[in-house]
């Protein structure tokens, strides 16, 4: 699986994309993400406030019950504040 990081998530985590492998018991959005934290201190931090963050799974929107594989390619898209 690749995951893709924008905006502040991509500093938190050090890094603009990266492959993981997604173990078989992980089969939708809301188990990777409740999943990826317990895995690394960087998603642990980067993840805390993951409720606000848009995902995307092969360009697709995804809710928390979006299906995921390893096969796919996950965007984490943090909202963008201006002034």
């Amino acid at each position: 699986m690749i995951l893709r990081y924008h905006a502040w998530l991509r500093e938190k985590m050090g890094c603009a994309t990266e492959r993981i492998v997604l173990p078989g018991t992980v089969t939708n959005v809301g188990m990777l993400l409740d999943w990826l934290p317990s895995q690394d201190e960087r998603f642990k931090g980067a993840f805390r406030y993951i409720d606000t963050v848009m995902i995307s799974v092969n360009l697709n929107h995804a809710d928390r019950n979006y299906p995921v594989s390893d096969a796919d390619e996950i965007t984490l898209m943090p909202p963008i504040a201006g002034g």
